[in-house]
């Protein structure tokens, strides 16, 4: 479903990518592990299309996102691809409800049928009792179930999450974990994630290692 080819970035005279490919399949959770500085969010971002590779092709099925245009990847970007991010990065001035319906805002949909999506999400993710409290007034651990709520607002080819356990605890960083196999489970939900956590990098369905720049077995 998704697959990687050959992928290069240099920052300056920095090669942080040298030449890494991979392959993703529908409902596939695929960890990529390695040391800091190895290129695993560089690689998540470029997958994401948040960011260009200097050479190498990124398919999704039978789309090269390298050949779409500004406004197409933008567009292909809301629709096929969900962000969880370390730090959540929920609107502080917006509910949480609100904040899981900014994607369906961005892709046109009416606004009841985004509502009745968002509510369904965050009932799934066991917040719904939440969806009126600002970010400010959640655990982050419920911060982070919103953050995973929007990344599936509109129903993505994958999600592609950058560390999400990083700042929570043991008990919350299980819950997460646990949260994406079901979604997996339920919905054949795509999930490719960066993580320094090793007991979520062994539950998945393939590990991928970074090392220097390159993919290793």
């Amino acid at each position: 479903m998704i697959k990687a080819v050959d992928i290069h970035k240099s920052y300056g005279p920095l090669h942080v990518l040298k030449g890494v490919s991979l392959e993703v399949g529908q409902g596939e959770i695929v960890s990529i592990v390695g040391a800091s500085g190895a290129g695993k969010t560089t690689l998540l971002q470029i997958l994401g299309t948040l960011d260009t590779a200097d050479r190498g092709e990124i398919w999704y099925d039978d789309v090269n996102v390298a050949m779409l245009k500004e406004k197409e990847l933008a567009r292909f970007r809301n629709e096929k691809i969900g962000f969880v991010f370390q730090a959540h990065d929920l609107l502080p001035e917006f509910t949480a409800l609100e904040n899981v319906c900014i994607p369906a805002m961005i892709k046109g949909q009416r606004l009841a049928d985004a509502r009745n999506r968002a509510m369904e999400l965050l009932q799934f993710m066991k917040v719904d009792h939440r969806a009126m409290n600002k970010p400010t007034q959640l655990s982050g651990g419920e911060q982070q179930r919103v953050a995973v709520a929007r990344a599936l607002m509109n129903s993505p080819a994958a999600v592609l999450a950058d560390e999400p356990s990083g700042n929570l605890d043991s008990v919350h960083a299980r819950e997460l974990h646990e949260l994406f196999f079901r979604l997996r489970d339920q919905f054949r939900q795509t999930f490719i994630i960066v993580t320094h956590n090793e007991e979520l990098a062994s539950m998945a369905d393939k590990k991928i290692m970074i090392k220097d720049g390159q993919k290793t077995e």
